[in-house]
């Protein structure tokens, strides 16, 4: 009983942004490129 909720516990799903091809979750803005959805919706300052 105790080890039934073990099954439950998954890893977040991986895809890759059709942006720039970074890997992002699903139904979240890529922190890489900041575009959603076809759409940019936050602006990424560059690291450079």
């Amino acid at each position: 009983m105790r080890r039934a909720y073990n099954s439950v516990l998954t890893l977040p799903k991986i895809q890759a942004c059709p942006q720039c091809s970074s890997p992002r979750q699903p139904h979240r803005v890529c922190p890489s490129c900041g575009y959603y959805n076809g759409r940019q919706v936050i602006t990424v300052k560059s690291a450079a």
